[in-house]
């Protein structure tokens, strides 16, 4: 059975960095595509980023200059995936979480199977 963890989320002042973690067990990462996803209160679902079992990467959140803000990235000797989240601001605080779904990247979350507890992304001074 696959499992995620995420870990890594707290409190950041605004301009700050703050690295998530989503440890994956039950498979090897090049068997499932990790999405990282996020939602504000009140909001939508949101996918965030995506890396693909192969190890492409894809940015999906508008507009671009928000892309530069967050790096996705795996350790494949470690079976974890991680999100950079760079010059954070309010906006970004949320609850973020991260999927799999096999080898694809998909922007909705519904077409995920497995999914992490979550972790929170507070960004206030």
């Amino acid at each position: 059975q696959l499992q995620l963890v995420e870990s890594g989320g707290g409190l950041v002042q605004p301009g700050g960095s703050l690295r998530l973690a989503c440890a994956v067990s039950g498979s090897t990462l090049d068997r499932y595509a990790i999405t990282w996803f996020r939602q504000a209160p009140g909001k939508e679902h949101e996918a965030v980023s995506c890396i693909s079992g192969s190890g492409e990467s894809v940015n999906y959140l508008r507009p671009p200059s928000a892309k530069d803000r967050f790096t996705i990235s795996r350790d494949d000797a470690k079976n974890t995936v991680y999100l950079q989240i760079s010059s954070q601001r309010p906006e970004t605080t949320a609850v973020y979480y991260c999927a799999a779904e096999t080898l694809r990247c998909y922007s909705d979350h519904t077409l995920y199977g497995f999914w992490g507890r979550r972790t929170q992304v507070t960004v206030s001074s």
